[in-house]
C-alpha cells in the first residue's frame, strides 16, 4: 500500500502514547487499552469518544502493521530533512535552483504519485503523459468483541459499517442523469500532465481534472459529482475457531470504492473477553480444580466440566501434590488444522474451622505419620 499523504502531518506514535521505538507489543498493548476507554460502545452518544476511537484506530491501522509501519517511518524521514506532501523541501512546491532537480507535486493523493514520475526523460505538454493507473480503495478498520467461548467455537457474525458506495443515482460517474462526463482536454484523459525541469520530465496530477481524466459540466445533485455517498450495511463475516485476542481478519474488498480500481478490504480487529474458569495456551485450554487433602492423599475421581459443557472424568492417583497437571487429550481448542488439549491443575486444599473431631483424626494421623517417619530414620 502506498503511503498516504496525511502520513507527512500526523503522528501516530503520538496518537498511541508510545514512541518511535516501540516494540509491536507494545503499540498493541497501548492501543488496547485506549481503545477499551474511547470506544463507542463504553460511550454511548459521546462523538469524541467517538473521535478519540478513530483517531488511534487510524494510528493503530498503520503502526500496528509491519509493512506500513515501515513505509511510515520512511515518511517521517523525508517530513523531518524538509520534504513535505506537496514538493521536496517544506512542502510548499519549492525545490533546488535553476539546473538542479525539482518537482511540483499538485495535489497529490499518496507518496507513490509524488515520486511515480520523477525518473522520465523529456516531457512535452500536457496530455503526453502516462494514464495514471486506478489505485485500490481505503482499507476499513472495525472492531468485533467475542466472548471467550465464540472465539474458541468460531461463528459467523455481522458488523455495522458505514462506507462509501457507488451513487445510484450516477452509477458512480458524477454526472447528472442525462449527462456524462467528458475527456478532460488539459491531460487527453490520462488524469497526468508534464513538465521539464533541465534534463528531467516531471509528472504530476492534471490541476484541471484533479487527476480523474475527466471533467463534469453538470454534477449529480444526489452525490454533489463525487459519484460516491456513504451507505450503512452490514458485513457478514466468518470468524474462525481458535481465534485469538488481538488477531485481525482481513475480508477482501469490503472497503472503501475506488473509481476505476478495486475496492479496499476490510481489517475486523479481534477482542475476546476473558473466562472465569478456563484460559488459553496457544490452543490448549487451561483449568485449575480443587481437590481435598484425603482426595490427594488416597486417591479419586474427579469429573471436569469441559469448555463445549460435557464432562470429563480424571483418575487422581493416590499422593498427587499440589499443583499437579493432567493432560485431557483433544479437549482444547479446535481448528481445522489441529486441536488443542485440556490441561487440568489440582490445587489440594487445606481444611480450615476444623471440629474436634476431625482435628482429633488428623492429630492422630499425624503421630502415626511421624512415627512411620522415626521408624524409617532409625532403621536407615
Amino acid at each position: 500500500m502506498a503511503p498516504q499523504r496525511e502520513w507527512f502531518e500526523k503522528d501516530y506514535y503520538e496518537a498511541l502514547g508510545v514512541s518511535s521505538t516501540a516494540t509491536a507489543k507494545e503499540i498493541t498493548s497501548a492501543y488496547r487499552k485506549l481503545a477499551r476507554k474511547s470506544h463507542p460502545d463504553a460511550n454511548p452518544g459521546d462523538l469524541k469518544a467517538e473521535e478519540r476511537f478513530k483517531k488511534i484506530s487510524a494510528a493503530y491501522d498503520v503502526i500496528g502493521n509491519e509493512s506500513k509501519r515501515a513505509e511510515y517511518d520512511e515518511v517521517r524521514k523525508l517530513a523531518a530533512s524538509g520534504a513535505g506532501p506537496d514538493g521536496f523541501p517544506g512542502g510548499g512546491g519549492g525545490g533546488f535552483g535553476p539546473g538542479g532537480m525539482r518537482f511540483d507535486s499538485g495535489d497529490v493523493g499518496d507518496l507513490g504519485d509524488l515520486l511515480g514520475g520523477l525518473f522520465n526523460r523529456g516531457g512535452g505538454g500536457g496530455g503526453s503523459g502516462r494514464r495514471r493507473q486506478p489505485t485500490k480503495g481505503a482499507d476499513l478498520v472495525t472492531d468485533v468483541y467475542l466472548s471467550f467461548e465464540d472465539a474458541a467455537h468460531g461463528l459467523t457474525t455481522g458488523v455495522q459499517l458505514s462506507n462509501e458506495a457507488p451513487c445510484p443515482d450516477c452509477a458512480g460517474s458524477g454526472a447528472a442523469k442525462g449527462t456524462q462526463p467528458r475527456v478532460c482536454p488539459d491531460c487527453a484523459g490520462t488524469g497526468v500532465t508534464q513538465e521539464n525541469q533541465g534534463l528531467f520530465g516531471f509528472s504530476r496530477p492534471c490541476a484541471s481534472c484533479n487527476g480523474s481524466g475527466s471533467l463534469i459540466d453538470t454534477p449529480c445533485t444526489t452525490c454533489r459529482g463525487i459519484g460516491r455517498v456513504r451507505k450503512p450495511q452490514e458485513v457478514r463475516i466468518r470468524i474462525p475457531s481458535g481465534v485469538s485476542d488481538g488477531d485481525t481478519i482481513r475480508v477482501a474488498g469490503k472497503g472503501e470504492p475506488s473509481p476505476g480500481g478495486r475496492p479496499g478490504d476490510l481489517m475486523v480487529r479481534v477482542h475476546v473477553a476473558s473466562h472465569p474458569r478456563f484460559t488459553r495456551d496457544g490452543l490448549n485450554l487451561r483449568l485449575v480444580e480443587p481437590i481435598s487433602i484425603t482426595d490427594a492423599a488416597l486417591g479419586s475421581k474427579l469429573r471436569v466440566s469441559t469448555l463445549d459443557g460435557t464432562n470429563v472424568t480424571l483418575r487422581i492417583p493416590e499422593g498427587t501434590p499440589t499443583n499437579k497437571t493432567f493432560r485431557v487429550k483433544g479437549r482444547g481448542i479446535e481448528t481445522t488444522k489441529s486441536t488443542g488439549d485440556l490441561l487440568v491443575t489440582v490445587e489440594v486444599e487445606t481444611p480450615t474451622d476444623l471440629t474436634a473431631e476431625q482435628r482429633d483424626l488428623l492429630e492422630q494421623l499425624d503421630a502415626t505419620l511421624k512415627s512411620t517417619r522415626n521408624s524409617e530414620t532409625n532403621g536407615s
